[in-house]
C-alpha cells in the first residue's frame, strides 16, 4: 500500500473516520480517531497524542508522541457505524524529533525481527487464541455465567455461541484473515478461532485486531467476550498456544529430513533457547495474577519445563507435519499477553539458542503430570513459576529478557506488575471467608 492508494480507498468507500491503532505496554488496544479532514496528515505520520495519558508511556514534560502508520495494515472495517464507515491503520510510536519511542511494543518486536533477519531468518507465528463468551447482566455488565453447555467440537443446539462465532469469522475474513478453523473448546462458553500463520509483526497486529473484533461482535449478540485466562474455577482456562518456525530463503529452517524426528540443528537450538529462558519470560507471556490459576495440573495447561515430539503435556511440543509444517508449539502463553512483547521474547530466546549452539534436554514422551518429583528431578525437569510474583523474580534474573524489552518497558512493566501483585495479596478473597470465617 502507498499513500495515494490509501487516500483513494478512503474516498471511494466514503470513509468518515480513521482510527490510528496502537497498543500500550500491557497490550491493551488504544486508538486516536481522526475525521476525513485529517486523513492526509494522519497518513503522513503527523498526528500527535498525549503520551502521558497512557500508563508507562511518557513523563508529563515529554508527553507529545507521534503516531506513524504502517500503510500495509490499512483496512476498512466491514461494518458501518451510525456515523458512517471507519477505517484502521496500525501505528508505531515515535518522538516528535523522529526517534522511535522506547516504550512502543511494536518497535520492540520489529527490532528482534531485524536481528533475526541479519542472521538470515524470518519468523512465522501461528497463535491459537482461546476466549470465553458469557452472558451480560440486566444492566449490561459482564458476568461469568456461561451461555451454553457445549464441549470440545460440540455442535448446536448445545453450542449457543455458534452464531456469534460465525459472525466473528465473517468479519475476520472481511478484514483479510485466512481463517482455518473455528470451534467450541473444552469448557462451556469457551471458543477458539484459528487463522493462518504469518510473519511475527503481522501476526501480532492480527491478534490485536482479533481481540477487538471478538469483543465487538460478542457485544452485538448481547454477550461479553473475555480473554481472561481462567475466569471460572474447576474448568479449563484459555491459552494462546504459539506455533513458531524460522524460514531462510523460503525454506523451513526447522526441517531436516535426515535429522532426528525430522528436525534440524537450528530447530534443536531454538527449542533449547525457549526452554532456557521460558521462566524468565513467563511474566510477559502470562502477565496477570489470574494467568497462574490456569497453569496448574489437571487442565491441559503446562506446568513444567520440558519438550516432546509426541504428547501434549510438556511445555513445548513438535506437532505432526514436516517440511514447511515443521514448527515448535509453546503451550504456556495465554491470550492476555501483549502479542508484540510475547513474540519478541520468544524469538529472542530462540535466537539465543541458535547463536550459542544450545542443546535441549532429551524429549519427554511420557505424561509429565504423572511423574513423581524424583523422576522429574532425574530428567532435570523444572517447574514454571507458580504465581506472578515468582515469574517477576525469574524475569529480573534473565538479562536476555531485559535486553529484549529495553530499559523503558522493562522498568515500567515490572513496576506495574509488582503493584498488581501487592494489590492482590492485600485483598481478602471469598475463598478465605468460606474456609476460615466460621472456624477461627
Amino acid at each position: 500500500m502507498d499513500k495515494q492508494t490509501v487516500l483513494k480507498v478512503l474516498k471511494d468507500e466514503s470513509v468518515k473516520y480513521l482510527r490510528l491503532q496502537f497498543t500500550d505496554i500491557m497490550g491493551l488496544n488504544k486508538n486516536v480517531e481522526v475525521p476525513c479532514s485529517q486523513f492526509e496528515k494522519a497518513i503522513d505520520g503527523q498526528i500527535l497524542f498525549d503520551g502521558s495519558s497512557i500508563e508507562g508511556f511518557a513523563r508529563i514534560e515529554e508527553s507529545d508522541m507521534l503516531l506513524v502508520p504502517d500503510l500495509d495494515s490499512f483496512v476498512v472495517f466491514p461494518w458501518e457505524e451510525n456515523y458512517g464507515k471507519v477505517a484502521r491503520l496500525v501505528c508505531d510510536i515515535f518522538h516528535p524529533d523522529g526517534r522511535r519511542f522506547e516504550g512502543c511494543p511494536r518497535s520492540v518486536l520489529k527490532r528482534v525481527v531485524e536481528e533475526a533477519r541479519q542472521l538470515g531468518f524470518s519468523m512465522n507465528v501461528g497463535p491459537e487464541a482461546e476466549f470465553f463468551l458469557f452472558e451480560r447482566g440486566q444492566k449490561g455488565e459482564a458476568t461469568s455465567i456461561t451461555h451454553d453447555a457445549g464441549g470440545y467440537f460440540d455442535l448446536a443446539p448445545i453450542d449457543k455461541g455458534e452464531g456469534a462465532r460465525r459472525a466473528i469469522v465473517d468479519i475476520l475474513i472481511g478484514l483479510g484473515f485466512e481463517v482455518e478453523a473455528a470451534h467450541h473448546e473444552v469448557a462451556p462458553g469457551q471458543h477458539e478461532i484459528d487463522f493462518k500463520y504469518a510473519d511475527a509483526v503481522k501476526t501480532a497486529d492480527s491478534i490485536a485486531t482479533f481481540r477487538f473484533v471478538v469483543k465487538k461482535v460478542a457485544h452485538s449478540f448481547g454477550l461479553h467476550a473475555t480473554f481472561m485466562p481462567k475466569p471460572i474455577f474447576g474448568i479449563n482456562g484459555s491459552g494462546m498456544h504459539t506455533h513458531q518456525s524460522l524460514f531462510k530463503e523460503g525454506k523451513n529452517s526447522f526441517y531436516d529430513p535426515k535429522g532426528i524426528y525430522g528436525l534440524s540443528k537450528t530447530a534443536f537450538n531454538y527449542i533449547a533457547g525457549l526452554l532456557k529462558h521460558v521462566r524468565g519470560f513467563t511474566a510477559i507471556t502470562n502477565p496477570l495474577v489470574n494467568s497462574y490459576k490456569r497453569l496448574v495440573p489437571g487442565y491441559e495447561a503446562p506446568t513444567h519445563v520440558a519438550w516432546s515430539h509426541r504428547n501434549r503435556s510438556p511445555l513445548c511440543r513438535i506437532p505432526e507435519g514436516r517440511e514447511k509444517g515443521t514448527r515448535a508449539e509453546l503451550r504456556s502463553p495465554d491470550p492476555s499477553a501483549n502479542p508484540y512483547l510475547a513474540f519478541a521474547v520468544m524469538l529472542a530466546s530462540g535466537l539465543d539458542g541458535i547463536k550459542n549452539d544450545l542443546k535441549p534436554s532429551d524429549p519427554v514422551n511420557r505424561n509429565i503430570y504423572t511423574l513423581s518429583l524424583r523422576e522429574r528431578r532425574r530428567l532435570k525437569i523444572t517447574s514454571l513459576p507458580g504465581n506472578l510474583n515468582e515469574a517477576l523474580d525469574f524475569m529480573e534474573k534473565d538479562n536476555l529478557v531485559k535486553e529484549t524489552l529495553g530499559d523503558h518497558i522493562y522498568v515500567h512493566f515490572l513496576a506495574a506488575k509488582r503493584q498488581e501483585w501487592k494489590d492482590y495479596i492485600a485483598q481478602v478473597h471469598e475463598w478465605e471467608l468460606e474456609r476460615y470465617l466460621s472456624i477461627y
